[in-house]
């Protein structure tokens, strides 16, 4: 990214900075493990067609962004992404000294219910900043319509922890078959035999979105415009960008296959 770009952009951190400090995340030694020997597993004996893998590096800051329709999902993601992957959990899988520690082991972080969207986001961001894969449900719950199409719009939350890392790879990824494997509130336990199908599509960073055509459509001389302004209007516009960037992403999922 153009230098001059950057720094413009860095004249707007008072507003996009969620305060997350850069710190080692836990040690995480069984998830390690398991997905040395558990993905291959996965993608041996379940019925799983992959797709695009090649657009999510296997280093480096990312956010893999996927519809959400059932509680296998972020298994399936983790089983694509062929990496550490951490998603953000309620507190309330915490509760248990059981699910505790398999929650802990596996990297997913706690996201406490009294500071809800500001805490997330803070912890979105340290995931970033130590280089690892961060997965998301842009939908922000799983979806619970029982007709297609499923897909929910896409809160902005993503956008934020996005702009916050704006060097950070978002990839869009569609999950199709999860619910069908284990639905909600019906199956007990996954339908092992049943195909699921993950389309990965190409990543865009922050940076190369605010700034390409089709997507923010801000040059270095719009940011500065923009940074003039008042603080009001300043927010009015990053909302919008934020929005935008949203709407664009679920268009992508969408376009990958999301029913």
């Amino acid at each position: 990214m153009d230098k001059e770009f950057h720094e413009a952009w860095l004249e707007f951190k008072e507003f996009w900075d969620v305060g997350a400090r850069r710190s080692r995340l836990p040690s995480i030694p069984i998830y390690r493990m398991m997905r040395t020997y558990l993905s291959p597993f996965l993608r041996l004996f379940l019925k799983l067609r992959m797709h695009g893998l090649n657009n999510i590096p296997r280093k480096g800051k990312i956010i893999l962004a996927a519809n959400h329709l059932s509680h296998v999902d972020p298994i399936m993601v983790i089983a694509a992404a062929r990496r550490t992957t951490h998603y953000m959990a309620k507190d309330a899988h915490f509760e248990k000294p059981l699910v505790r520690t398999l929650m802990n082991q596996t990297g997913q972080i706690e996201t406490k219910r009294e500071t809800g969207a500001s805490d997330a986001l803070k912890k979105s961001v340290k995931v970033l900043k130590a280089n690892r894969a961060l997965g998301i449900f842009p939908e922000g719950t799983r979806s619970k319509r029982k007709e297609k199409p499923y897909l929910l719009p896409g809160k902005t939350g993503i956008a934020r922890v996005a702009s916050a890392q704006p060097d950070a790879i978002v990839i869009p990824m569609a999950l199709i078959g999860t619910r069908d494997m284990m639905e909600p509130g019906k199956d007990k336990l996954p339908k092992l035999w049943k195909t699921i199908s993950i389309n990965a599509g190409e990543g865009v960073s922050w940076y190369q979105w605010l700034s390409h055509a089709s997507g923010g459509d801000m040059s270095v001389s719009k940011l500065k415009d923009l940074r003039s302004k008042e603080e009001h209007e300043i927010r009015a516009e990053l909302a919008r960008l934020y929005r935008r960037f949203t709407d664009q992403l679920m268009g992508s999922i969408q376009a990958l296959g999301a029913p």
